[in-house]
């Protein structure tokens, strides 16, 4: 069984949508400046900094127009090899052409790009500009415009530099989180990057911790909490000895699930994929170095300078586990179950001090092995930060629902602007780190520049191969987002001769600032009508231009959660828990990445939650550091209870909790909380056995446990919840509590007489006006000798009723319980029974198949799709289409997926609209019983008139406020050997009771 991995994106069947990845943006292709400067009056230049571009072709386009290189743009329906013989050749003479271009005007190439365009960049005076400006080699000469990027980098924006900053507590930031290990579950990492580097271990001990490697890459690591770390330094493919250092104390990898799946199937391992503990993708080097990377100076991308970078924690070890995996299928690979099971085991066994897991996970439930595997960490005192996802802005997106570890949503944190004008005036700030100007061009739509032959909708995407350069030459081109990575659309323009183009949102979702090929800017789904309102109405008129910066009269307000940010409330627990728990930066984040993935770069900017969760990993170990015996809960209190609230796209203070959680975390603030809000290994035990997995210990409701934020799904008229603190110093803090449409009844005062002390903090909620059946913010905020804040989401209800029900056999009953928010009559109405439509059929794994036409009547209230692999350690996943009629070709929309790493995939579809219909089922991987995956798929359309003679007694339920009531369902008269749904639905309720009833028993 696999978990969906941050790379190789899966283009669905027709091309309709792709699989939710762990990372929003893909490794961008090699950018360079295009265009002079704006046509205001004659050009000018001054001694700087410039990018000069040259007429030659670069590599990606070039046709074999000189003699002696063969061509080494990419032929029809293939892919551009930079690697190749012909492109290393042709590379090396664009360099030297550069290269002697540049001698002959007395200056020197600082950076060459040869790939997606052919140019330098060097330091100029005005007369050698003006020379390189008139030279018929040359395209163009353009000032390399520098932006200030003291804000940039996320240690900056958190607080933790200057003589303020929170890394002042631990001396310096070299220093921050010395002492403590991170393990990093991801693909591994790049060892020559100077983000880890390090002094060589060997048998004599290094550094205060007295580190040391053996013969056989065994490492030994002493630590600030008294303990030590015994990890391994495992050698591989790409890693023929030991070659850990001060900084990277252990690195292993788990292939064994990997090299299985790419020796019994069609796959084979990825070129760039090593089967050892190096990086194949770039995702796990980004996630590193982000937690815990070195202090490096003068980091440089593309030309552009960005000056210092370092981790959260520089002065922290880390540990890599390598788990997931690349090979030359994208529907395959990933992250393997098995693999993070052995990389936990190890990363405790080790003695890591906080875990960074920035890989997808179940949605609808915590009964997961990665989950519970994590709760057995955290109880071994491992602080693990994971992912929120990138599914967002969609509501009930969030994975990672446990109490014992913090899901992380991901913030921009810098804006990397600059504006379209349009050619009628409308100006858009979009996300863009181009640095140079583009003058008036032509406008065009993707579409209107389509290859003959394309496909229009494809076109659109700017998909691979799909543009004309006759149409395209010289053109800004606007691609409409979506399927593919977005530098390679821009690639794509660049391939067919566009000067720049306009990467357009077609519905709410972030911005990203990528390192493109050619200048292109991003902007969002309101500036997208605009633009194909514009391009309609002007007609071949068409054109824009690109400004440098924010030039409208709107400042972005920062930070806001990014768009694709999974948000709550979670399906798992019925939202009684608030997920995620904290954000941190996410977009365009800098960090070092494998260079031979990521157009030779070291470093780039990548987007993601997985690119947040790191954040929080390393500053945790940053706190360990300091305060070496909190326990990880105690971390995760300290920053939620201290974290300050996101915007909104206005600028005002955000209270949304379900996407930001307790907010931003504020490392100014953490270290010194006042108190603790820690929840407990026999709570989490507790609640295990109440989501269904039995330990032993009582049955806990999620809303008992002891988090530091309060949220309940249901909330029938009142509800109450008890918080139990404990001080970390001494002081009287008053207590306010801020929740409109209820009143609140708490304590005036917490009063702590020492250090340790314990307090209880009840609070009740009582609806007033809060809207039903949506939900609530606000906070309760103790202030005293600090200030804290325990957010609140709260959703009303006129009724609590359980999700579902089951029952077994042809007749029968079974009870129900409700909790009403009122005295009086409750109407109970039933839907149903409606008879699974059954199919007993096998995929072959990496494979898909489409079902017939599933056509939906008018009155239909609810229809599931209900997958169940005879294997339950395949993977399989789910996706239903809308279609215009039972012909496949007319699909046009997604109309639900379930795409989670488990065997079994359910979508629900609640009141669909009356048409076509169309189910898929992925194979993504094959289990134990292998290649082909059997399953049995059931679908259900349940309408008011079904089999059963499904009924309720007592109807109407007599209620009594906030006290629950039963009531019993009965049916009868039931074919035997099948299953039956049925609905129970309540006025004013947020949902109705899902019923199944099996007769198979």
């Amino acid at each position: 069984m696999s978990k969906k991995f941050f790379g190789g994106a899966r283009a669905r069947a027709l091309g309709l949508a792709s699989t939710g990845l762990l990372v929003t943006g893909l490794a961008a292709a090699m950018p360079t400046a295009q265009a002079a400067e704006e046509p205001t009056g004659p050009t000018t230049y001054d001694s700087g900094r410039y990018v000069v571009l040259l007429r030659e072709a670069p590599a990606a386009s070039y046709a074999g127009d000189d003699s002696r290189y063969p061509a080494t743009r990419p032929t029809e329906g293939g892919a551009f090899r930079a690697d190749s013989r012909a492109s290393t050749q042709y590379r090396r003479h664009l360099e030297r052409e550069q290269d002697r271009l540049a001698r002959e005007v007395g200056t020197e190439v600082l950076s060459s790009f040869t790939v997606a365009s052919n140019g330098f960049v060097a330091e100029l005076s005005a007369d050698e500009a003006l020379d390189l400006a008139t030279d018929r080699r040359v395209l163009l000469v353009a000032k390399d415009v520098k932006r200030e990027m003291d804000t940039w980098e996320t240690p900056d924006s958190l607080g933790l530099t200057g003589r303020r900053g929170a890394w002042k507590e631990s001396g310096n930031r070299k220093k921050a989180g010395a002492g403590t290990v991170v393990g990093i579950l991801d693909s591994g990492y790049w060892p020559e990057s100077p983000s880890f580097a390090g002094k060589q271990l060997t048998s004599a001990p290094q550094t205060k911790w007295d580190i040391t490697m053996s013969g056989d890459g065994s490492t030994r690591m002493e630590k600030a909490d008294g303990g030590v770390f015994n990890g391994a330094c495992e050698t591989g493919e790409g890693m023929p000895d030991p070659i850990c250092n001060t900084k990277v104390v252990g690195a292993r990898y788990y292939s064994e699930a990997f090299e299985e799946d790419i020796a019994t199937t069609d796959t084979e391992k990825a070129e760039t994929e090593f089967l050892s503990a190096r990086d194949g993708d770039g995702h796990g080097t980004h996630t590193a170095s982000t937690a815990a990377g070195a202090l490096v100076r003068d980091v440089s991308v593309e030309g552009r300078d960005f000056g210092k970078l370092s981790g959260m924690a520089p002065g922290a070890a880390l540990a890599i586990y390598k788990v997931c995996w690349e090979d030359t299928d994208p529907n395959s690979g990933g992250c393997y179950t098995s693999a993070s099971l052995d990389a936990i085991d190890d990363a405790v066994a080790d003695g890591v001090d906080s875990i960074n897991y920035s890989i997808s996970g179940a949605t609808d439930t915590v009964v997961d092995a990665v989950e519970v595997a994590f709760e057995g960490a955290a109880e071994a005192g491992v602080f693990i930060a994971a992912s929120a996802g990138n599914s967002g802005p969609d509501a009930s997106t969030v994975a990672h629902n446990s109490p014992w570890l913090t899901t992380v949503a991901s913030t921009t944190h810098v804006n990397f602007e600059n504006t379209l004008v349009l050619g009628d005036g409308q100006k858009f700030a979009g996300a863009s780190i181009a640095g140079t100007k583009i003058p008036r061009t032509p406008l065009v739509d993707a579409k209107d520049v389509a290859l003959e032959g394309a496909d229009p909708a494809e076109a659109e995407l700017c998909a691979a191969d799909t543009l004309d350069p006759a149409l395209a030459e010289g053109l800004i081109v606007v691609c409409k987002r979506g399927v593919y990575a977005r530098v390679d659309k821009s690639a794509e323009v660049a391939r067919a001769g566009g000067v720049a183009s306009v990467l357009v949102n077609p519905s709410e979702n972030s911005l990203d600032a990528d390192f493109h090929v050619i200048p292109t800017i991003h902007v969002d789904e309101v500036a997208g009508e605009a633009v194909y309102a514009y391009l309609e109405s002007a007609g071949d008129d068409a054109a824009a231009r690109f400004a440098l910066g924010n030039r409208t009269d709107k400042t972005t307000p920062l930070p806001q959660v990014s768009g694709f940010s999974s948000r709550g409330p979670a399906v798992a627990n019925e939202s009684d828990i608030l997920k995620p728990d904290i954000a941190a930066p996410g977009s365009s984040v800098l960090a070092a990445v494998a260079p031979p993935t990521n157009s030779d770069r070291d470093y780039d900017l990548y987007s993601g939650t997985s690119m947040a969760a790191p954040h929080i990993a390393g500053l945790a170990a940053f706190m360990q550091g300091l305060h070496p015996d909190w326990t990880p809960q105690e971390i995760q209190s300290a920053m939620m209870t201290t974290a300050k609230p996101t915007r909104d796209s206005e600028g005002a203070k955000s209270t949304d909790a379900l996407a930001q959680g307790a907010g931003i975390v504020n490392p100014k603030k953490f270290l010194d909380p006042g108190w603790f809000i820690s929840s407990s290994a026999r709570e989490w035990r507790g609640f295990l056995t109440g989501q269904g997995l039995d330990t032993g210990v009582p049955a806990l409701a999620p809303t008992e446990l002891n988090l530091p934020s309060i949220a309940q799904g249901q909330v029938a008229g009142s509800a109450s919840f008890t918080r139990t603190l404990q001080s970390s110093m001494k002081g009287t803090w008053n207590v306010r509590v801020d929740m409109p449409g209820f009143t609140a009844e708490a304590p005036a005062t917490l009063v702590a007489g020492r250090v340790g002390d314990i307090e209880e903090l009840p609070v009740t909620f009582t609806r007033t006006d809060a809207p039903l059946g949506e939900f609530a913010f606000g906070k309760i905020v103790l202030s005293g000798p600090t200030k804290l804040r325990i957010p609140v989401a709260l959703r009303p209800v006129s009724v609590k009723a359980p999700l579902s029900a089951e029952g077994t056999g042809t007749e029968g009953s079974t009870d129900v319980t409700i909790t009403p928010a009122q005295d009086g009559e409750l109407e109970v109405v039933a839907k149903g029974l409606a008879k699974a439509m059954t199919l007993d059929s096998a995929v072959e794994g990496g494979q898909q198949v489409l079902s017939d036409c599933i056509e939906v009547p008018e009155g239909v209230d609810h229809a599931r799709f209900d997958l169940d692999a005879v294997d339950d350690t395949a993977d399989l996943d789910l996706f239903v289409y809308a279609a215009e009629s039972c012909d496949p070709s007319t699909i046009y929309a997604l109309a639900g997926q379930s795409a989670t790493g488990s065997a079994d995939e359910r979508v629900d579809l609640t009141a669909p609209a009356p048409g076509a219909y169309y189910y898929e089922i992925d194979g993504y991987a094959a289990g134990e019983a292998g290649s082909p995956i059997e399953f049995v798929m059931d679908t259900f359309l349940v309408t008011p008139e079904g089999e059963g003679d499904l009924s309720v007694s007592p109807n109407p339920v007599l209620t009594t406020a906030n006290e629950e009531t039963t009531f019993e369902v009965s049916w009868t008269g039931l074919e035997a050997g099948t299953r039956y749904l049925g609905l129970l639905e309540y006025a004013g309720a947020l949902a109705p009771t899902v019923l199944e009833v099996d007769t198979t028993e």
